[in-house]
């Protein structure tokens, strides 16, 4: 190929496919250095090469008095929510498959497990979250005792966990050792 036909190619990139910028960008560097390095041969320029567009908006991010204003209007569930996501860093779903034994008291610290690029990491449990973190746990916990006790009860199990233990049950925690659990 010469360099019309890698143009074409690149035009078709960016006008059919509508790749981003980076993508069009990377197949040309890829394509020069296929020609440079191994056919061993330079190419031109590309004059008539119609370029992928940028983003016409850049994202948005609140400011810390914007976060304050929304998290001072929510109550409850909501509350924990975002103050979980905004103090500790975490997405979304993260926080939805957030599980207890995941939050450390102690250090004051969340692990998140298989995050965004399904990668594990740690974070910090803000203060301000704690007590009432601690008392939801305890009214989660008092509801899923009675969820057992009518068989119910069912929990997100990852990955094949649901398929490999078919026979799994919740664990049946008595009021000691959850009151221990949360007095950390």
């Amino acid at each position: 190929m010469g360099e019309n036909e890698i143009g074409d190619f690149l035009t078709y990139l960016a006008v059919k496919r509508k790749v981003a910028t980076s993508t069009q960008n990377q197949a040309l560097s890829a394509i020069v250095f296929l020609y440079r390095e191994v056919i061993q041969r330079e190419l031109g320029e590309f004059e008539n090469l119609v370029r992928a567009k940028r983003p016409s908006r850049l994202p948005v991010v609140f400011t810390t008095k914007e976060m304050k204003n929304v998290l001072i209007q929510l109550e409850g569930n909501n509350w924990l929510i975002g103050h979980l996501l905004y103090g500790a860093g975490l997405r979304i779903m993260e926080c939805v498959r957030l599980r207890v034994k995941d939050v450390d008291f102690d250090y004051k610290q969340v692990i998140i497990r298989n995050g965004k690029g399904n990668v594990d990491r740690v974070t910090m449990l803000p203060n301000i979250i704690t007590d009432n973190l601690k008392l939801h746990l305890e009214k989660v916990k008092l509801l899923h005792g009675r969820d057992l006790k009518e068989e119910f009860g069912a929990v997100y199990m990852p990955y094949a966990l649901e398929r490999k233990y078919k026979n799994a049950k919740p664990i049946q925690w008595d009021a000691h050792d959850f009151m221990r659990f949360i007095s950390c």
